[in-house]
């Protein structure tokens, strides 16, 4: 029996984007493997560790659990769009300092989740920086360096605002 396709348009990092995908290709894989997109990275392929997350319409998401074609006539943005675009800049440069990104595997889905909450303003507590980077394993910081990293642009955003 051949394997359903089907036609589908998305925008990924401000790019439009069409393609034929078969019905059941992840979006993780459409974007690694059909668009050369391996920021986002396969890690449990169960949306439980976190390495795959990218943003589709404005939303953290988890790129295993969703189907390319679930995404045609969405905005997908992956952590090279976000990173080209200078969005978090301070929060790359913060890990970095702080050596939150050891071996770098699960950097680009910490980075998506940092940025959405710190997106939502003001500063958020230690306790509130775990509790949302919570969906996101990292093997081997310990958390310590990324929550480190987290906070510290958390205060330097917050001491920018009048």
């Amino acid at each position: 029996m051949a394997e359903r396709t089907f036609d589908i348009t998305m925008k990924v990092n401000g790019d439009t984007v069409a393609a034929r995908v078969e019905a059941r290709k992840t979006l993780v894989d459409f974007l690694r493997d059909d668009l050369a997109l391996t920021g986002t990275h396969i890690g449990c392929e169960h949306g439980v560790c976190g390495a795959c997350t990218v943003r589709v319409d404005g939303a953290v998401v988890r790129g295993c659990l969703m189907l390319a074609v679930q995404c045609d006539g969405a905005a997908v943005e992956t952590i090279e769009g976000i990173s080209d675009s200078g969005a978090i800049a301070d929060l790359q440069e913060a890990f970095a300092r702080r050596n939150a990104l050891q071996c770098g595997f699960c950097t680009p889905g910490m980075l998506i989740g940092a940025q959405a909450l710190l997106t939502r303003g003001g500063r958020p507590t230690r306790d509130e920086i775990r509790e949302h980077i919570s969906g996101n394993y990292c093997r081997c910081t310990g958390y310590h360096a990324i929550v480190d990293a987290i906070e510290a642009v958390a205060r330097a955003r917050d001491d920018l605002l009048p």
